[in-house]
């Protein structure tokens, strides 16, 4: 059954309304400048009046485009879940649209809420994928069938990491909860230090190689910065938790190449990583010896329902699988792109590979990337891809921008 069919009636029409709207992308810079503001009664109310119009707008383009998943996979167990946790988490936003000049209570209560839907939607990443799991088993799954659960699966965990972004600031801004460092303003770090970033991912992603493996690559740092002749540090102004999801997922991937390409060393190659800070992108470049990658496997790395690991029995265990349901790089990318940046593999097959990060030096160019519900995005749903034709390479590069544009539009202007 639809998701509209699953809702009460007002609040499929609330539905209908906020997923006519496309969401407000901000910029790290607009971020800061919120969170710096020096009233804090003030900036509460004003991300009030901005969380309770934006999470349902942004919520509703995300269920528009679940409602138009296969009917197979909207009927598996798992996925039924991931659906009843977004509609009760809009249910539970659109309550706050009666109260525009709200009260202290409406504000706690407010506060309340983003916590509790942040901890109801802790293990979405996880129960998805094992809806997907589920659909396979049950009827297999064809190639346009894997094409639309790609496209949609990058922009349901891009709108995710959003959501999650907007809910995080307000919490650590306004909430109980403390930020990790005294100088962040809510999860960013205005000053964060991407070499430290570097070595702490490491360090956690060294201690689980080494209990898999008994030993772990070493690690060589080199920093640049464009126009000076030392760098002992390299900062910029971003989210420390996103970069260092992203390191701690290609460090685990490189040493797990790296040992297993040298499977009776004593001693095994080192691990390179540069970090360079140019005019416009930081850029860090993770390269290893752990036998590189076939060019005809390399765009599968991305792909959500691939991975060279066997998948990891599901439990309440905290501790983190040193690979899994292959969900690790197409998160990572997505991550990296959420700020205008981006991850690039390049691999040479027989020796080793090559990751880089690119990420926004100027915090008024790292705006959010955006999914948007549009007449184009439901289209791909309902349509076969089409065969390229090898001998018209105008024809793959038209379709491949259109998609790009589909999934990065953007929005300045509420409808």
């Amino acid at each position: 059954m639809r998701v509209t069919c699953r809702l009460l009636q007002r609040a499929a029409k609330a539905l209908e309304q906020y997923s006519q709207y496309n969401p407000l992308p901000l910029s790290i810079k607009k971020f800061i400048e919120f969170g710096s503001n020096g009233s804090k009664s003030g900036s509460l109310t004003a991300s009030y009046q901005f969380l309770r119009k934006e999470l349902p707008v942004r919520l509703a383009n995300i269920m528009k485009e679940i409602s138009l998943l296969p009917d197979n996979l909207l009927h598996m167990p798992s996925v039924t879940l991931v659906m009843s946790w977004y509609e009760q988490s809009f249910r539970e936003l659109i309550q706050f649209e009666t109260s525009p000049t709200p009260g202290e209570d409406i504000l706690q209560k407010f506060t309340d809420t983003l916590v509790h839907i942040r901890n109801r939607h802790s293990n979405v990443v996880e129960t998805m994928a094992q809806g997907i799991l589920e659909l396979k088993e049950a009827y297999g799954i064809d190639h346009n069938t894997e094409n639309r659960i790609q496209y949609f699966l990058d922009r349901f965990y891009m709108s995710r990491i959003s959501i999650r972004m907007l809910i995080n600031q307000h919490t650590l801004l306004f909430g109980n909860q403390l930020a990790s460092h005294p100088r962040h303003i809510g999860c960013i770090d205005p000053h964060c230090n991407v070499r430290h970033v570097v070595e702490d991912a490491y360090e956690n992603a060294r201690f689980l190689c080494e209990q898999y493996y008994l030993i772990a690559p070493d690690l060589n740092i080199d920093c640049k910065i464009v126009g000076e002749t030392t760098a002992s540090g390299i900062h910029i102004v971003y989210v420390p938790s996103h970069l260092y999801h992203m390191l701690f997922e290609l460090f685990k991937n490189a040493m797990r190449a790296v040992v297993e390409n040298n499977p009776t060393a004593s001693e095994v190659p080192a691990l390179d990583v540069m970090i360079c800070k140019g005019m416009e992108d930081l850029t860090i470049k993770l390269s290893d010896r752990g036998g590189g990658i076939p060019r005809s496997k390399l765009d599968l790395l991305f792909q959500y329902m691939y991975s060279t690991a066997p998948q990891p029995s599901r439990s309440d265990s905290c501790s983190a699988p040193l690979a899994g349901y292959g969900y690790g790089l197409p998160l990572s990318r997505l991550y990296a792109r959420y700020f205008h940046g981006d991850l690039v593999l390049s691999s040479m097959e027989g020796y080793g590979t090559d990751a880089l990060i690119y990420l926004k030096v100027m915090s008024d160019e790292a705006n959010e990337m955006l999914p948007v519900y549009n007449r184009t995005a439901s289209r791909f749903y309902s349509k076969d891809i089409p065969v390229n034709d090898w001998s018209s390479p105008q024809t793959w590069s038209s379709m491949h921008n259109t998609h790009s544009r589909t999934f990065g539009t953007f929005a300045v202007n509420r409808h």
